[in-house]
């Protein structure tokens, strides 16, 4: 895009709040030089990338892209063999730490969303904990290395500390000693040039032994370090070197481990900074309220509710415009600062943004079209430097915009052939308007002059509208009514502000028959225009309410459908319930009058018996039956089973649950089914094949007898840890005690040397909170003593 048409359309007023949102500098910089693109895949996967942003950002919160800093130069420093500075590392764990944290915040447990463009993004991401813990470790600030950096730095500064204290004891007697308390200015210690002194009078330099560093301004005080002291001082003075050179060596080990992972450290800060920009279209949409844009390569664009996105969200007025389906040229009437140039600007603005990226603050399925250019003549560009007219300056832009103008770019023009003869503007703008139309170029343009409207009115492909005008209150509405031409309010508004009848009178008799004739048409169109609008807001509102009531009916039907399904459900399951019951009850008071019998040795006529059984067990299947029947739907749509044998899966429709067929159908079609603890006659018009349990995998995993996986029984009987970070060897833990809890190892060796006694120590402590175990030991004579631990399961 030409940089004339992005300064015009004040493009980079909003790459200016786009850079204010990015956190670190790569990413601002990526901002400030966002261009709009013209390939419609980029421009797709670029406004996928903001949309997938923005739905992350509301779901989980900002991205916590915080302490993420320019590290290129360090990195630079590290290629080239360089020793970084302890700042310099601390910005690389920083950018280490907020790679964890970006990591953690992309982290779906529940894989409920999926974002095309930006998984792959934090897939990509590598975690370096142990460079990141080791640095964290030995740099306490930018100006301080911790004593555990090392050994050696430990040893050391605890010397420096001795000597410190030995120094100051020996000057501390030597201030206090009688025999010098006459000598000295003042019973102080004080330092010159990293050397222990004290202030002794000028005439008693040659009566105190001792070297002269300084003396005061006046030249009364000498500043000397006793001879008491002087082997001190230099031992402090060496060790001060060594440490900074163990300081220096700490480093270098140091930048060493970040070099060794140079090549991810620098692809994660690509990541992040790719990361930080997209999240910044994101705010940047928020901010505005800005919806995803539908692209499209045929030139259509319709804006619904666009609102321009450098006004105040508070006051500006939305607008709705579209062109390029049945019109390609849109031409703008109205009175001045009705908000003509607004629409122009928007249209303009929201085209660059979204090619560039951005969502445009509008309604949803609002759509843009994809343009190679986009030429904007907006504004009064008089030079006076280069004596160039109002006229002038607008027709060299016009020259060059035609020079440069090809059928898929978007043209936009502001009061075209104004600052001339009215008469030559208008057939100015008509012809450059004729030309445009037969390339197909998308235009529009704003106007003020009559025959443009009646050239609209009167040419296929160029359609009329206007900014509406409030007549009542003599001010613009700010809305854009398309397909209707502005009209001239210049007689109503002059009446309203004053101006005599008379006078307004005589013009009306000046002006010619037929432009009075095309302003009263003009008026019956707006007239029409608004009626037509206000019933087709009715429309769509008694609509609108008529698809809420069907809605409700719906829910209400389905409630209602719910509620009969489930009484029903529960009055069959209370009727079995009763019915197993009464069954139950009759056995057993069959059994028990049989044992009265036997007491009493009465002889009971078991023939008789078992009829009596019988018929009862014949009357409670009668109801079953009959309860069976009942609830048989009056038409099902199942295919009825065909040639069912015993053992064969089928389901019950009247009791909405599975069986098995215990005795294949009889000559009435009844079929005696188990289902769950009872068994019924079923007739075969109630059954369907059951066809819900899914086909075992012949390759399922082989399950040893104790019930627990194969794998596990090959367990070692011991783990190897040495030379393993903390955070690994805890991993490595868990699985190994998992894996051997199941494989019914009574207890297991960790091996993990003896060293520090930092692996073992954080072993031990997380032993302690281990669910599988019941104690643990260190090892013994010959089992491996400091550098094993003995874990027993419970």
């Amino acid at each position: 895009m030409e940089e004339r048409t992005l300064k015009t359309l004040e493009y980079h007023k909003i790459i200016h709040k786009l850079a204010n949102y990015a956190v670190s500098p790569m990413a601002k910089e990526i901002a400030e030089h966002l261009k709009p693109s013209s390939d419609y895949n980029e421009i797709i996967r670029m406004q996928k990338e903001t949309s997938d942003a923005v739905s992350m950002t509301i779901r989980k919160g900002s991205i916590p892209l915080g302490g993420f800093r320019d590290t290129r130069s360090a990195l630079r420093r590290v290629k080239i063999g360089g020793v970084l500075s302890a700042t310099e590392l601390i910005h690389i764990a920083d950018l280490l730490r907020v790679c964890k944290k970006v990591k953690n915040y992309s982290k779906d447990e529940r894989k409920q969303e999926v974002y095309e463009t930006l998984d792959s993004l934090f897939e990509s991401i590598i975690t370096l904990p142990a460079v990141e813990n080791e640095i964290t470790r030995c740099i306490i600030s930018e100006e301080e290395i911790s004593d555990e950096a090392s050994t050696t730095l430990y040893n050391l500064r605890r010397e420096m500390k001795l000597t410190n204290e030995r120094i100051k004891e020996q000057l501390q007697r030597i201030i206090h000693s009688s025999s010098n308390q006459a000598m000295l200015q003042e019973s102080v210690i004080t330092m010159r040039g990293d050397r222990y002194c004290v202030p002794v009078k000028q005439e008693y330099r040659n009566s105190f032994p001792g070297i002269i560093h300084d003396q005061s301004s006046t030249g009364a005080t000498l500043f000397i370090e006793p001879m008491a002291v002087v082997q001190l001082n230099n031992q402090l003075r060496e060790l001060q070197v060594k440490e900074k050179l163990e300081i220096e060596r700490i480093l270098a080990w140091l930048t060493s481990m970040v070099e060794e992972n140079l090549e991810i450290i620098q692809t994660n800060m690509e990541i992040l900074t790719q990361l930080d920009f997209i999240f910044s279209k994101a705010q940047l949409a928020l901010e505005m309220r800005a919806v995803e844009p539908k692209f499209n390569q045929e030139g259509r664009i319709n804006i619904k509710k666009g609102r321009h996105p450098l006004l105040d969200p508070k006051k500006v007025v939305p607008i709705d415009i579209y062109l390029g389906d049945q019109f390609t040229t849109l031409l703008i009437t109205g009175p001045n600062t009705g908000g003509k140039t607004v629409s122009l600007k928007t249209l303009g603005l929201f085209t660059l943004m979204g090619q560039a990226g951005l969502h445009i603050p509008a309604f949803d399925n609002s759509e843009l079209s994809v343009f190679d250019q986009v030429f904007a003549d907006i504004g009064d560009e008089q030079s006076i430097e280069q004596s160039l007219s109002t006229f002038s300056s607008h027709m060299t832009n016009i020259v060059h915009i035609l020079e440069k103008v090809t059928p898929n770019s978007l043209v936009l023009f502001d009061e075209l052939g104004a600052g001339t003869d009215p008469t030559e503007g208008a057939a100015l703008a008509m012809a450059i308007l004729d030309y445009l139309l037969k390339m197909g170029v998308r235009t529009a343009a704003t106007t003020h002059y009559s025959e443009l409207k009646i050239y609209a009115l009167s040419t296929e492909g160029i359609e009329n509208a206007s900014s509406e005008f409030d007549i009542e209150t003599l001010r613009p509405t700010y809305k854009l009514l398309i397909g209707i031409p502005g009209k001239s309010n210049a007689f109503s508004i002059s009446k309203r502000l004053g101006l005599p009848d008379f006078i307004i009178d005589h013009a009306k008799q000046l002006i010619a028959k037929e432009d009075k004739k095309f302003e009263d048409l003009i008026m019956d169109l707006e007239i029409s225009k608004k009626s037509a609008l206000y019933e087709q807001d009715r429309a769509a509102q008694y609509r609108r309410e008529a698809e809420e009531l069907k809605k409700q009916l719906e829910k209400q039907k389905e409630k209602l459908e719910a509620q009969k399904e489930k009484i029903l459900l529960e009055a069959k399951q209370e009727a079995r319930r009763i019915l197993q019951q009464s069954k139950d009850e009759a056995d057993k008071i069959l059994k028990e009058l049989q044992k009265s019998a036997r007491e009493a040795q009465i002889v009971i006529n078991q023939k008789e018996m078992e009829e009596a059984r019988g018929q009862l067990r014949g009357r409670l299947q009668d109801i079953e039956d009959d309860l069976a029947k009942a609830a048989l739907p009056k038409k099902t749509l199942k295919k009825l089973p065909k040639n069912l044998k015993k053992g064969d899966k089928v389901f019950i429709s009247s009791l909405n649950q599975s069986g098995m067929v215990v005795d294949p159908p009889d000559q009435n079609g009844d079929v005696m089914v188990q289902a769950g603890i009872m068994k019924i006659k079923v007739h075969l018009s109630n059954l369907a094949l059951d066809e819900s349990e899914e086909k075992q995998d012949k390759k399922t995993k082989k399950i040893s007898s104790t019930g627990k996986p194969v794998k596990a029984l090959h367990i070692k009987p011991e783990i190897d840890l040495r030379g393993q970070m903390v955070d690994e060897a805890l991993s490595n833990i868990d699985k190994y005690l998992d894996d051997a809890y199941l494989a019914n190892l009574p207890q297991v060796t960790i091996i993990h040397g003896k060293g520090t006694g930092a692996l073992r120590q954080a072993i031990h402590q997380h032993l302690k909170r281990h669910p599988h175990v019941k104690s643990y030991r260190l090892g013994k004579y010959g089992e491996g003593e400091t550098g094993v631990t003995i874990v027993e399961f419970k």
